[in-house]
């Protein structure tokens, strides 16, 4: 079997289910030190904004034909991802417990991204080259891809599984956190 495809099934397979499964144990974390009555909804917005950085490039590269300007856009969104994971570690501990169990979740929160930024880098080497080198020129373009990755019902049943531990899980926190905001009347 090709290199590119047991990189693209250990991201499919194993990265993408793990980063899933460490942002609900993050979850858990938040939860349990009643993020609603500590750091609050501000702490809750960043943990959703990191969600969405992450969550752009993975679908761009599961929906698209990675080129230069999907690297771009990979590139810059894990460098926005890392400062605002610095900036939500840097709130919250003065204002709440991070316990060893939620500092283990964001160790994987924060390498599962590097690793499969890595892995996009080297199985797209060529265009990762032409980006590097400014010949950007009939690269920067959406191109839909012809097979998807994984099955053809990869996408739907990762959307789903990412819906129930992350996607709804973070809802939850958003809704209960701005509940106790706007009972505080601040």
């Amino acid at each position: 079997m090709d290199t590119s495809v047991l990189l693209i099934n250990a991201m499919l397979y194993v990265f993408l289910p793990l980063w899933g499964i460490a942002g609900f144990a993050d979850w858990c974390c938040h939860r349990a030190t009643k993020i609603e009555i500590t750091s609050g909804i501000q702490e809750s917005l960043m943990h959703s904004l990191m969600g969405i950085q992450m969550g752009i490039p993975i679908l761009m590269c599961l929906l698209f034909e990675v080129n230069v300007l999907i690297l771009l856009i990979c590139i810059i969104t894990w460098i926005s991802h890392e400062i605002v994971a610095h900036w939500d570690v840097r709130y919250a501990a003065p204002k709440r417990e991070i316990s060893i169990w939620e500092m283990h979740a964001h160790t994987y929160l924060g390498s599962l991204p590097l690793y499969m930024l890595t892995s996009i880098l080297v199985i797209n080497w060529e265009q990762f080259q032409l980006l590097m080198t400014l010949e950007w020129a009939g690269n920067m373009s959406l191109l839909p891809l012809e097979n998807p990755h994984g099955t053809t019902s990869y996408l739907p049943a990762y959307l789903i599984f990412m819906g129930i531990v992350c996607v709804f899980p973070y809802i939850e926190e958003n809704l209960r956190c701005l509940n106790v905001y706007l009972k505080k009347g601040v």
